[in-house]
């Protein structure tokens, strides 16, 4: 950057009382051409400048997130996910994230995913995901998979009453 008396000429770095720096061009003194502010919490705002206003810009938030003044679809009433949780492929609330994998893998009908594979109940035996023999299942590691795995079918469950002393009439 070059000083022409109290003016700041050409490419350079311009640090704000506020800690917001400046980095770009400039034209007596004011922010000209292509330069990005860059804030303290790691935010920045990126424009074409015309004697310190700028035309056209984008803000990036400090995460990554890209501000858009249309069609703005972050933190709506229906998805209140942060922007580095939609990254990570976090489901918003009421969609269900059964698995790691999105889309999650088809269960053969009749199995349950178990995590390094599929456990077939009738023959008690763990498949990989290729359908080889990993072993066969003890009756604990049977009665933790039919307990808490996902099925690879529906089933229609009713209403279960919480209380001993209610029943139907």
């Amino acid at each position: 950057m070059q000083l022409y008396t109290d003016r700041l000429e050409g490419k350079g770095e311009y640090i704000l009382p506020t800690e917001t720096r400046y980095e770009g061009e400039m034209k007596d003194g004011m922010f000209h051409g292509h330069g990005t502010l860059h804030f303290p919490n790691g935010s920045r705002y990126e424009a074409e400048w015309d004697c310190g206003i700028a035309l056209e810009g984008e803000y990036t938030f400090s995460d990554g997130l890209k501000f858009k003044d249309k069609n703005w679809e972050y933190c709506d009433g229906y998805d209140r996910r942060f922007y580095t949780e939609i990254c990570s492929g976090l489901k918003p609330a009421g969609r269900s994230q059964l698995t790691n994998l999105d889309p999650p893998r088809q269960i053969p009908d009749g199995c349950y995913g178990c995590g390094d594979g599929f456990y077939d109940p009738i023959t008690r035996v763990v498949s990989d995901f290729q359908h080889r023999f990993l072993r066969n299942a003890d009756d604990d590691e049977h009665e933790w998979i039919v307990r808490t795995c996902r099925k690879g079918w529906d089933q229609v469950t009713g209403y279960k009453s919480q209380s001993p002393h209610c029943t139907e009439t």
